[in-house]
């Protein structure tokens, strides 16, 4: 038998070819081989919306490829994701190949082992057209909005621009939230804290004054404070309370994709299109030391929580062997996955739960073994047992007034040995209280106010976007790393730090959607749309219907947007900055052309000077001695050079430091990647060494 599968990647090919032997042939596509045109909307609105697909250019010989496998093979499996676009990549092959689609051709792994490999050819299906649909309906409501919407936006803002139901949403979030952080006004508050002792020992502790007369206290002001400080200063502390309790903390589940991004971020600083990609690589597999090519991770792109009794078994027998029999549960936890979950996943885990990170670290990129380590304690501490804390809380009587403490201590450390989620909130450290005990008086050592003032909600993060698109249902799992990835590239978004802060051009575009296309950028709306298209999925609702409805609305919109903009442009304010013109003597602004921002004269026409920003860092040349600067190449990424240029043409990839080299005394520059390094670029000084964890 002469058998021919198609698979999506050729590092999953090379993989699968491995556990399938000689009498199977592993192509790759290289993702879709159909789509529609790039320099036309491809979709016959008056006819049921049909699309009109046409061949990727550029895959030409990769086409003609794959159809004298297909014709030379017996049979022809496609094997593409286990997806909706996966489905539709295995739909347009079909075509191209001359499959029947009512043919059980269809294969789907969700782990790329020999166990899931050989799994999922026994079980070989025909193409889910439903799935097919739901990718179809998606693609064709995308492509309606952006051919139809942004040249309104070329006309109206700026020439260039595009919008889209999902990046549209995201970035008036983003743009809502730095709108509440402006308007925000701060509250004043007070507080009083009191510092007490047992008549009898050292043991100190602190207590935050809570109630009068047993109803919540607000001290709005100094003199209130004042007025309280002096009325309880003298006042006979008493406690006249003390709860213990044992407070059972159970493992987070493990990762879907949003949790996985989220996680990523905070802990390790990923952005959420670096982090896709990586465990992109590790779920199609990795060449390990005396194992061979094997996918580490299951499928990737997933919102269940479902774990296989395989995988639970295997984590149960790995946490008895390297840890008493404490640290399991009195039972296998179930972890629920959230209503409109596509459950035929798995949750993001490792595929061998006995594959320690630090056994595969040497056949893996730092990047690889960095993400494989999240997921792989992830997955492990989920399946161990609660955290137990001791916790008391005090009531503390001062007159008419109540002072509140609280304490706790791990009483055992359950999955946290292993495994600590991390939060956008400040974590609260371990603290015990004395052994106080009911009608004891305390002895007060001291007693302060403290000012406070209300914060503003804090600007998103990827984390908490990709948490809030969640929560809110915009966009699927696949979605939002392309999605911040395209408010980025637009230029509606900018990050700074790890906020995400909207630009000029992002707020203007946003109010203008707001203004005249309300149900493009309405949260509830976007929302309605996904449990639209997960209908068409489910087969419960016709993807020609689902569109139609859309459009009938969007095209009254967008006549009327027309007619209510006659005439009439945004402009877009410029961002004033402090460097002054030495030609004119105006403040310089920034604006944003072909290769990125730019420092311009607001006098123009009349004065036309120009600048490149410059990003100085905290090196300095070690050719010349000035100070080098970050610049940017056409394609986005980072370089640095010396601010001297053209006299001196020094430039590097490596991150200049603020450490300088004990050999000669110049910068140090941090090389990363695999075998990243810290290391001299001084003419003939050979200094280098390791990057250790602390460096990173």
């Amino acid at each position: 038998m002469n058998n021919l599968v198609i698979v999506e990647s050729p590092a999953k090919a090379k993989t699968i070819q491995k556990y399938l032997g000689k009498d199977y042939s592993v192509i790759a596509s290289m993702g879709h081989i159909r789509d529609l045109p790039k320099s036309k909307i491809g979709v016959d609105i008056d006819n049921n919306f049909q699309p009109r697909y046409e061949e990727i250019k550029g895959k030409e010989s990769l086409i003609a490829e794959l159809k004298k496998a297909a014709k030379a093979s017996d049979f022809v499996y496609l094997a593409t994701d286990p997806d909706r676009e996966g489905e539709a990549i295995s739909w347009h092959l079909a075509a191209m190949l001359d499959l029947p689609t009512d043919e059980n051709n269809r294969v789907t792994f969700n782990e790329i082992t020999k166990s899931g490999i050989l799994k999922g050819m026994e079980h070989p299906r025909s193409i889910d057209m439903n799935l097919v649909d739901a990718q179809q309906a998606r693609r064709i409501l995308d492509r309606i909005v952006g051919y139809k919407l942004s040249p309104f936006l070329w006309r109206k803002v700026r020439r260039g621009l595009s919008a889209g139901r999902v990046q549209s949403v995201a970035v008036r979030l983003i743009s809502d939230r730095e709108n509440e952080i402006k308007n925000f006004k701060p509250r004043e508050y007070w507080s009083l804290e009191a510092s007490l002792k047992r008549q009898h020992d050292r043991s100190k502790f602190k207590a935050l004054l809570s109630l009068k007369d047993g109803k919540k206290l607000e001290i709005n002001n100094a003199e209130e404070a004042e007025a309280i400080l002096k009325e309880t200063e003298n006042a006979q502390f008493i406690v006249s309370s003390v709860k213990k309790a044992v407070k059972r903390k159970n493992p987070p589940p493990p990762f879907t994709t949003s949790t996985l991004q989220q996680e990523a971020s905070r802990k390790l600083g990923f952005q959420a299109k670096r982090t896709m990609k990586v465990a992109q690589e590790l779920y199609e597999g990795i060449d390990l030391d005396k194992i061979g090519a094997v996918g580490l991770i299951t499928y990737m792109r997933t919102d269940s929580l479902r774990v296989s009794a395989d995988a639970q078994k295997e984590a149960e027998e790995f946490i008895g062997k390297n840890y008493s029999k404490e640290y399991l549960p009195s039972s296998r936890r179930v972890y629920k996955s959230k209503g409109n979950a596509q459950d035929a996943h798995e949750a993001v885990r490792p595929t061998m739960p006995s594959l320690t990170p630090s056994q595969a670290k040497a056949s893996l990129t730092s990047d690889q073994f960095k993400l494989y380590k999240l997921i792989w304690e992830r997955f492990i501490a989920s399946q161990m047992a609660s955290k137990l804390l001791n916790t008391s809380s005090v009531d503390i009587k001062a007159g008419d007034y109540t002072f509140k403490a609280s304490g706790f201590s791990v009483k055992f450390d359950g999955y946290s040995a292993l495994y600590e989620e991390s939060t956008d909130d400040k974590e609260e450290k371990s603290k015990e209280l004395p052994p106080l005990e009911e009608n004891e008086e305390l002895k007060l050592m001291s007693l302060d106010k403290e000012q406070h003032f209300t914060a503003p909600p804090p600007r998103y993060s990827e984390a908490s976007l990709i948490k809030s698109l969640e929560e809110n249902g915009i966009g699927r799992p696949s979605t939002y790393a392309p999605t911040i990835t395209t408010i980025l590239a637009r230029g509606y978004v900018e990050r700074s730090q790890k906020n995400l802060i909207p630009t000029p051009l992002g707020e203007a575009v946003t109010e203008l959607l707001k203004e005249q296309f309300k149900n493009i950028v309405n949260v509830k709306f976007t929302a309605s749309m996904e449990e639209q298209l997960d209908m068409v999925e489910t087969g419960d609702v016709e993807w020609v219907k689902t569109l139609d409805d859309f459009y009938k609305d969007f095209s009254a919109t967008l006549s009327n947007a027309e007619k209510n903009m006659e005439g009439k442009r945004v402009k877009v304010p410029a961002e004033e900055t402090d460097v002054v013109c030495e030609l004119c003597g105006r403040k310089m602004v920034i604006k944003v052309g072909r290769f990125g921002k730019f420092l311009a004269c607001p006098g123009f026409p009349e004065c036309k000077n120009t600048k490149k920003i410059v990003e100085p860092t905290k090196g300095n040349c070690p050719v010349c001695g000035k100070k080098i600067i970050a610049k940017k190449s056409k394609k986005g990424r980072t370089f640095y050079g010396c601010e001297g240029y053209p006299d001196c043409n020094f430039m590097t990839w490596d991150l200049p430091l603020e450490e300088t080299c004990p050999k000669c005394g110049k910068t140090l520059f941090k090389k990363t990647g695999r075998n990243g390094i810290i290391h001299c670029l001084g003419e003939g000084c050979d200094f280098s060494k390791p990057i250790f964890k602390k460096d990173e």
